[in-house]
């Protein structure tokens, strides 16, 4: 009689073993959680992407949007909180992470340097080295801005849509660092 209610208990706690891990999602050894809180907002998991250089890792994206979207363009201009993470799973110097935003704000968002060039700079003032498993994170609400953290650490808050805009064209506009990354950011 004892051996019944354990045998559905152990049943029970198989089964439900999988759901546990349904609310978190897994590329290249990084995980990120379904969906978070952004103030009062619940972002939801669009996509994950790897960025690769030739053939070397170098960091896993996140993008979170309010709901899910595989509008690249209407992301970008959308005047809405939405949070990319971006976890490295290489060590980057900041020359490294600073000429490839460089490249990326070139391709993406030419006319940048004309209207938010100055936001542009401070941004990448604000740039540091990196390490395997530390993370940067880029956080856009309306009204206030486009936050960016290092490892939880906010570094600086730029005001507008504009930086927003051109900053998350790095990876969804037409030139993204890879067509793979795009394409898991998007959930394709």
């Amino acid at each position: 009689m004892i051996r019944k209610p354990i045998l559905l208990l152990a049943i029970a706690a198989f089964c439900l073993t999988p759901l546990l891990t349904l609310h978190a999602a897994d590329l290249a050894g990084v995980t990120m959680p379904d969906s978070l809180q952004v103030g009062n907002t619940t972002l939801v998991l669009n996509g994950l992407g790897l960025r690769t250089k030739i053939i070397v890792k170098v960091y896993v994206a996140g993008l979170y949007l309010p709901r899910k979207s595989a509008d690249a363009e209407g992301i970008v201009k959308a005047d809405a909180p939405r949070r990319l993470v971006m976890q490295f799973v290489r060590n980057v110097s900041k020359k490294q992470v600073a000429e490839a935003f460089t490249d990326s704000f070139h391709d993406n968002a030419p006319d940048a340097k004309k209207t938010v060039g100055v936001d542009i700079e401070h941004f990448m003032a604000a740039l540091e080295p990196l390490k395997q498993g530390d993370q940067m994170i880029f956080t856009y609400i309306p009204d206030v801005g486009t936050t960016f953290a290092i490892n939880g650490k906010d570094k600086l808050t730029i005001p507008g849509l504009g930086f927003s805009q051109a900053l998350f064209s790095v990876w969804l506009g037409p030139y993204p660092p890879t067509a793979g990354l795009k394409k898991g950011l998007l959930g394709q």
